[in-house]
């Protein structure tokens, strides 16, 4: 049973590229603020650059919960951000990621590279095998999404997944859209797992 008293915690997927626009930044910095504001705790992956520092410090400007998981190998490079509310360290990426999926109730997406689309792409994938049920928002802040959302309507209509699987993803805009998307996100079926295969 859900425990309702539990804060929610959700992962955020982002770019840890040091050289990206500033809108992308002011977002991500925003929806820290927001995250924060909200009791929401943030969950990613412990960098200090980048789309990752950007809501981290918008997250710790109000006080917000912040858990940073990352690899033992990236600490080692100099990577991690300090001033973390948890740290977690794992032996690799997978362990990595996997300990993100454990800790989070929600996840999102905000524009990154592959690393992010991975992710991103791993949860749906998860999603649509019914290994869980949680909500997973796409930030495409700018229209930075439209070429991967074409791309999965691509899919769809060359019947290499189901058009139902489309309604894993809640696609935002803004900052300010990411937490009622969350709430009522669509609820979603673990059964669809008999619908994984076409």
């Amino acid at each position: 049973m859900e425990d309702k008293t539990k804060p929610l915690s959700v992962a955020v997927f982002a770019a840890s590229s040091s050289k990206v626009d500033e809108h992308y930044l002011a977002e991500s910095y925003r929806l820290g603020q927001l995250f924060a504001r909200n009791g929401v705790r943030l969950v990613y992956g412990a960098g200090k650059v980048g789309l990752m520092g950007a809501i981290a410090d918008g997250a710790e400007s109000e006080g917000g919960y912040i858990t940073g998981v990352i690899p033992q190998f990236m600490v080692d490079e100099g990577w991690k951000r300090d001033n973390l509310s948890e740290l977690i360290v794992t032996a690799d990426m997978h362990e990595r990621k996997s300990t993100i999926h454990r800790l989070s109730d929600a996840f999102v997406a905000l524009p990154g590279g592959i690393g992010t689309w991975e992710e991103l792409l791993e949860c749906m994938t998860w999603k649509q095998l019914g290994l869980h049920s949680k909500p997973i928002v796409v930030l495409n802040i700018s229209g930075f999404y439209d070429g991967l959302l074409e791309c999965l309507n691509r899919l769809a209509q060359k019947q290499m997944m189901r058009g139902v699987h489309l309604d894993m993803i809640t696609v935002v805009n803004s900052a300010d859209e990411v937490l009622d998307a969350i709430v009522n996100a669509p609820k979603w079926d673990r059964s669809v797992r008999k619908q994984a295969q076409i």
